[in-house]
């Protein structure tokens, strides 16, 4: 697995890059040694937030965590990212498509998995043209996460999102 290691208002120092390396090094056994992991590191106030990126074909691996010691972040990401993959084993290899991403003893080891989805409510409405503030004005007064909308200007189907933080993200399709 080779890493691309990036910080933001933190600088990597070698042993930054050797912790990250020895912790993620270990879910080399889930994967080919071709792959590639994104790992940014960042800090906001006493918070020290890892964010690990894995694009596998057709799919994308990804957990972040925070703490107040980045190191302990590494460990956490590490735990989310092994219990991701042992979970959704038989998702990610979709029919042996993606059998070049993974490691033959992982695609070898027995799944214990539920690999059933459960889909408990189905709801529909109708999607009115407005722009991303009033989406999110709406998404307030709903007090939800999450708002989908028709965005007036690009006249797609986009989904504005409350982030951790309080801010807010926006979502549009990409063809």
């Amino acid at each position: 697995m080779h890493f691309t290691i990036t910080g933001r208002n933190i600088e990597v120092t070698s042993g930054l890059r050797e912790a990250i390396e020895d912790k993620l090094g270990k879910l080399d056994r889930f994967f080919a040694p071709a792959t590639e992991a994104i790992v940014r590191l960042s800090v906001q106030k006493d918070m020290q937030k890892i964010e690990v990126t894995i694009p596998v074909k057709g799919h994308i691996i990804r957990a972040e965590e925070s703490s107040t010691d980045m190191y302990v972040s590494i460990d956490l990401v590490e735990e989310i990212l092994e219990r991701q993959l042992k979970k959704y084993k038989n998702k990610l290899i979709d029919k042996k498509q993606n059998t070049p991403s993974f490691s033959a003893a992982f695609m070898e080891e027995d799944s214990q998995a539920d690999d059933h989805v459960e889909i408990v409510k189905t709801k529909k409405f109708a999607v009115k043209p407005m722009d991303t503030e009033e989406a999110c004005v709406q998404m307030e007064l709903l007090g939800h996460s999450f708002y989908v909308f028709l965005n007036a200007e690009t006249e797609e189907v986009n989904v504005v999102y409350k982030r951790k933080g309080g801010s807010y993200g926006l979502i549009e399709p990409e063809f």
